[in-house]
């Protein structure tokens, strides 16, 4: 039988390549791409996502089902969809797939844990995005594919065609709709393959705190001793460099589930940040960009396919997509134990945060419902410059769910495992941005290390009047004047009027979330 039979019964168009290889992808890449791929000098392969570089978070849209709705977190995140009109767009994207000459089904699971481990299906035409999923899912045995049968959930990608603008609930010509209750996703107007990935996060999202598990917006890494370690951060703030160390070992660099036995990835792949990549810094990356991996929207010389990773003419949101096989010291399966620490990333674009902070189970709470960080330049349209924003649970773009069940799950394991818990900051000092200086990947890498060690738990501590976090006053590898905001400024009345505006800004976010919190919770944030 074949397994395609349920897909051909309205997909009647072109040649079918139903988990193809990534040689058979290179070449149609490079001979059938309407923007052609090329080949990159260290054997990766180039391609372009056209007009939109990014994510389109305004576009994205929740199918409204008796189900389900009682559950989603309704607002700007999850926006409403009618399920008729969920059925015109799939028709609509449906239509164009039929008009293609090759359709590409990629087959592939979401996460790592067995008990936990959801089937998925992309229906695409573009190879490059074919190629970008079957590196980003983990890639079933043959053994698995035969016995792979009807997928969970189904992602139908016509982002080359454009949404009807003038269909009820849509506000442009692009569509991202997820439809949690049929397990499916329609994509129109946009071929950011990204758009693929956070789908399936958000289908995740869904379903995984329904049977009890935290999903996390999160990296993970392990000590040779097992010691396991997360990294919780927006696009841009250090969850691929910091987690991606060459001392320990990669779990996975962007979303994971926390379960009663311990944490699991739910990718197969890494999407990592490549603007001003280097051999010095991130090595690791650096060496996993090799044939098989897609290099998105960079710029590279005509004549020698050497990639400019300083050059941001395109986006700033250049990309590179590949197997976590291909980092040197990946752990396969991706899957740890309890985590020891956890260390909240925030790019503070006021430069008013400690570069580290130890937050009490409150603070903790506190921190993670808030999601304090700044919009790196590129990471979404229409972010050029670095944005302070609140993004709950450092991922608020994915969640479906109120918050505050993330959160709830969260403490519950903290608790439950005495794991300790870090906020950095890996923004600015001595000034805001603009004015101050970007703390360096080397100074907060040697804080990380610090910790691992145990050193920094029995460093010396003071309080900060404004934010109430324990900061340690010395760190191997760090400047004593940097750890301490305020000694970094040389304006010391400007810096506390930038923390007063930021501690401001603390408590009007977290107003929206304080009724329906511990009060001890509430009472940890920053004081005005």
């Amino acid at each position: 039988m074949d397994p395609l039979d349920s897909l051909k019964k309205f997909i009647k168009g072109g040649e079918f390549f139903h988990n193809p290889s990534p040689p058979l992808l290179y070449s149609h890449a490079i001979q059938f791409e309407r923007h052609p791929s090329v080949i990159a000098d260290s054997g990766a392969i180039i391609a372009h996502s056209g007009e939109k570089t990014g994510r389109s978070p305004a576009d994205k849209r929740i199918v409204r089902d008796p189900k389900s709705e009682a559950d989603i977190w309704w607002g700007s995140v999850n926006v409403e969809l009618a399920p008729h009109t969920f059925q015109i767009n799939r028709e609509r994207a449906l239509d164009f797939l039929n008009t293609r000459e090759r359709i590409y089904v990629v087959d592939g699971y979401a996460g790592w844990d067995l008990g936990f481990r959801v089937k998925i299906r992309v229906v695409c035409s573009r190879p490059y995005h074919a190629l970008f999923m079957t590196n980003l899912m983990i890639r079933p045995n043959p053994q698995e594919l035969e016995a792979f049968a009807q997928p969970d959930f189904v992602i139908y990608n016509a982002g080359e065609f454009p949404a009807n603008k003038y269909t009820t609930y849509m506000t442009s010509n692009t569509s991202v709709d997820v439809n949690l209750d049929a397990g499916e996703m329609v994509i129109l107007g946009t071929e950011y393959a990204g758009e693929m990935k956070r789908g399936i996060f958000t289908m995740m999202n869904y379903i995984m705190p329904k049977a009890g598990v935290i999903s996390m917006h999160c990296a993970a890494n392990e000590s040779a001793e097992g010691e396991v370690s997360l990294f919780f951060g927006l696009s841009g703030t250090g969850k691929t460099t910091l987690s991606t160390d060459p001392k320990r070992r990669l779990i996975g660099d962007d979303e994971h589930g926390w379960t009663e036995l311990g944490i699991f990835n739910i990718e197969g792949g890494c999407y990592a940040k490549c603007l001003h990549l280097s051999e010095e810094t991130e090595a690791q990356i650096v060496h996993a960009i090799r044939f098989g991996t897609v290099l998105e929207n960079v710029v590279y010389d005509p004549v020698t396919h050497a990639v400019d990773f300083e050059d941001s003419s395109i986006t700033e949101n250049t990309r590179a997509a590949y197997p976590i096989q291909f980092n040197d010291n990946a752990k396969i399966p991706c899957i740890g134990g309890h985590p020891n620490n956890i260390f909240f990333l925030s790019c503070d674009a006021f430069g008013v945060l400690p570069p580290v902070s130890k937050l009490t189970p409150a603070q903790a709470s506190y921190y993670f419902i808030s999601g304090y960080t700044a919009k790196v330049a590129g990471s979404e349209m229409g972010v050029g410059e670095p944005q302070a924003t609140f993004s709950a649970c450092y991922g608020a773009a994915f969640l479906v769910w109120s918050p505050l069940k993330y959160a709830e799950l969260l403490a519950q394991r903290i608790q439950q495992n005495q794991t300790q818990v870090w906020l950095l900051n890996t923004g600015w000092f001595g000034g805001a941005s603009g004015d101050g200086e970007r703390i360096k990947v080397e100074q907060t890498r040697a804080i990380v290390d610090s910790i691992h060690s145990g050193a920094l738990v029995q460093a010396p501590t003071l309080i900060d009047p404004c934010f109430g976090l324990s900061v340690p006053t010395t760190c191997a590898g760090v400047p004593d004047s940097l750890l301490i905001p305020g000694n970094s400024w040389h304006d010391k009345t400007a810096y506390k009027n930038q923390a007063l505006c930021l501690a401001n800004l603390f408590q009007n976010n977290f107003k929206k979330f304080a009724d329906k919190c511990r009060p001890e919770v509430v009472s940890a944030g920053p004081k005005v």
